[in-house]
């Protein structure tokens, strides 16, 4: 994972590492290296800009994942924040433990602020158990290490079951050392437009927020980084000869 400076607007990136190590560094400042097991939040509102630097890892495998949130119509033209969460909550299951790194779970809270109504669970077992679900959520669940059966349906390693929604519940077999991530939260209230680093309503944000980028423009800043600035793509909506 060695990404140099890019830009984004309108979304929250939450970036959860498995193995490894990645050092955070964008343009507020911050400089913050991240490990398996806590939890980096950054909130780009109207821009920011960033690197993700994993050339200093001395050993070993890379692997984690990274969810894009997108910002709802309140807070996307705001102020751009970035958090780091080392120490996580973590809950038992009949089958296993969870760690609640996003929203609330059981009771338990995670520490990280989102500006939507989420839930983002890391659970590890074997066996049977109910998973109790927000009636108001809908719901998918993204398997990282073996195999969950949910329902009829056997979801394996690097697959992805959506749930849906008006569900309190639903009954999960965890097969020999399961690894998966529960991630709920309301339905989004708009359409969105996603294009490159880029989430949005439609096309005209896309094209500024690139022109800005493009341009130098104080709205995403410099990030101190050895890692050379990302160039920004050629809208695929445009002909190959329009700059």
């Amino acid at each position: 994972m060695t990404v140099g400076p890019h830009p984004h607007i309108g979304l929250h990136t939450v970036t959860w590492l498995l193995e490894g190590e990645v050092v955070h560094t964008d343009s507020l400042g911050n400089e913050q290296p991240i490990r398996p097991g806590q939890l980096n939040l950054m909130t780009a509102g109207n821009g920011i800009a960033h690197a993700e630097d994993g050339r200093l890892q001395s050993s070993g495998r890379m692997n984690g994942v990274q969810f894009w949130v997108a910002q709802p119509e309140t807070t996307r033209h705001g102020m751009s924040s970035f958090s780091h969460h080392q120490d996580l909550p973590q809950i038992e299951l009949e089958a296993g433990e969870a760690t609640v790194f996003l929203g609330e779970f059981g009771g338990v809270h995670s520490p990280a602020h989102l500006d939507t109504q989420l839930v983002g669970l890391d659970v590890a077992g074997c066996g049977e158990f109910e998973l109790p679900l927000n009636t108001e959520f809908e719901y998918g669940i993204a398997v990282l290490a073996g195999d969950v059966r949910l329902g009829e349906t056997i979801v394996s390693t690097d697959e992805f079951a959506y749930i849906g929604a008006d569900q309190d519940q639903i009954h999960l077999e965890l097969g020999q050392d399961a690894h998966f991530l529960v991630l709920g939260g309301e339905p989004f209230e708009s359409e969105i437009v996603m294009w490159w680093n880029f989430v949005a309503r439609d096309r005209h944000e896309l094209e500024v927020a690139k022109a800005d980028w493009d341009s130098g423009s104080d709205r995403f800043g410099p990030v101190a980084t050895t890692l050379p600035r990302m160039k920004s793509p050629h809208p695929f909506w445009r002909s190959q000869d329009q700059p």
